[in-house]
């Protein structure tokens, strides 16, 4: 006989004491290994070039592994390692405490030696799924980020190829610049 699990919603995730590197999967934590020092360079790297390009008239909100409300009943929250959020779409006022109610224009997951091909899948057609216009998913060991649309597409930017997205427009960078740690 097993023992039902109540799910939990976004807000009690986000009231529970401590501090993890935990996400909400269907109404179930699931823990996350905390990011390594290359996972982190790399993660960092790609903000500060999105940065650059959002100083170029292109405002908006980029930050790192803020939860992302993108689904309810049960609900999901996730972490991307970088986002990107539009300008116009930003909340008004004061940033406030709690996740984003709103899904990224841009979620980069950066791949982790112990993370399955099932897993990053299932990270990306959530993101997709919820509205998300692009994601990238970085992977270190091939120095490649391949990046997803909704429409099914998924683009692969290999070394000595530049990145680009149509959700950033105007964006573009040396994938080789990504990789140069």
């Amino acid at each position: 006989m097993s023992v039902a699990t109540r799910l939990l919603t976004a807000e009690e995730f986000f009231a529970l004491p401590g501090s993890r590197h935990q996400e909400l999967v269907q109404g179930e934590i699931v823990e996350v290994m905390p990011p390594g020092r290359k996972h982190g360079k790399l993660a960092f790297r790609i903000g500060k070039l999105l940065d650059r390009w959002a100083d170029q008239g292109h405002d908006g909100e980029i930050g790192v592994e803020a939860g992302f409300i993108l689904g309810r009943n049960p609900d999901f929250v996730r972490s991307p390692d970088v986002y990107y959020v539009r300008a116009e779409r930003l909340p008004a006022g004061d940033v406030a405490d709690g996740f984003w109610m709103i899904t990224p224009d841009l979620a980069v997951e950066v791949v982790s030696p112990d993370d399955t091909a099932e897993k990053v899948r299932a990270k990306e057609r959530e993101y997709l799924a919820a509205g998300t216009a692009a994601v990238w998913v970085v992977y270190p060991s091939t120095r490649e980020v391949i990046a997803h649309t909704p429409d099914g597409l998924a683009r692969t930017y290999g070394p000595d190829t530049t990145l680009e997205s149509p959700a950033l427009p105007g964006f573009s960078c040396a994938v080789n610049d990504i990789f140069a740690l």
